[in-house]
């Protein structure tokens, strides 16, 4: 199974547009930061977690093939604003596209036109399944087990899929969904930044005390924001075995 972080910075990408910091201005790559989103890939089912604004350009770069799968996290922009770019995907059928009751509400409002009953020609063909913490689907020859955790107020899902464990946007978690984690040898987390706490997202030190906690041989953390530093320098300050995701990186499990 190959994971491929399309996307790992958070809603405002970085560089922040008009933003004159260091991180902002850097000429490393791993520095440059779409929105969040993943591809996860066997030889024969691709899925792909979240689809916000940067989507298009995103998959660009990636071998076309048939999507199986979209796994929602949340309604929030950042993460669904890019749905209608899955059209040309469309050609394969329609793709499922699964969320939990709050983010498939927002996504009727959002496209109204790919649900209405006679729909425009070529607008994306989407079969939206309503789905819930806890009951596994079935996509492809992978197994999904949904999770839940808070953004801020919010209950959005994570997704363990064999031995990784994706989430995103995460503030807090009860402590009874950590027995759903049990084998992950891979955690993919947020975290924001170092300092200056956030109402709905963790920071770098939560998101360390959360690793330990799962007990995962690897965790990369993803959705940070400028604030966070250089790439470069923030991986030099990290405990062993927990790194800075970057766009493009591709991890094999």
């Amino acid at each position: 199974m190959k994971l491929t972080f399309l996307g790992t910075g958070t809603s405002c990408g970085v560089p922040v547009i008009g933003c004159q910091c260091k991180v902002c201005k850097s000429t490393d790559p791993k520095d440059k930061r779409t929105r969040c989103s993943a591809l996860v890939e066997t030889d024969n089912t691709r899925i792909l977690i979240d689809c916000g604004p940067d989507f298009r350009a995103q998959i660009l770069p990636q071998p076309f093939r048939k999507i199986d799968g979209i796994l929602i996290t949340h309604s929030h922009y950042d993460h669904m604003g890019g749905m209608d770019d899955i059209r040309p995907y469309c050609q394969f059928g329609a793709i499922n596209v699964y969320a939990n009751k709050l983010a498939k509400q927002s996504m009727l409002e959002m496209l109204p036109y790919c649900f209405a009953e006679n729909r425009y020609p070529g607008v994306p063909a989407i079969g939206l399944h309503e789905i819930e913490p806890h009951v596994p689907l079935q996509i492809g020859n992978l197994e999904v087990l949904p999770i839940q955790v808070m953004h801020g107020k919010l209950p959005i899902l994570g997704y363990k899929i064999g031995k990784l464990t994706y989430i995103t946007d995460m503030k807090t978690i009860d402590d009874g969904e950590l027995t759903y984690l049990e084998g992950t040898e891979l955690l993919v987390v947020n975290a924001l930044r170092f300092d200056k706490p956030h109402h709905s997202h963790q920071l770098m030190d939560d998101a360390i005390a959360f690793a330990r906690k799962v007990g995962a041989k690897q965790t990369l953390i993803i959705h940070v924001c400028h604030d966070v530093g250089l790439h470069e320098e923030v991986n030099k300050l990290l405990p062993e075995g927990i790194d800075l995701a970057y766009d493009g990186q591709e991890i094999y499990l």
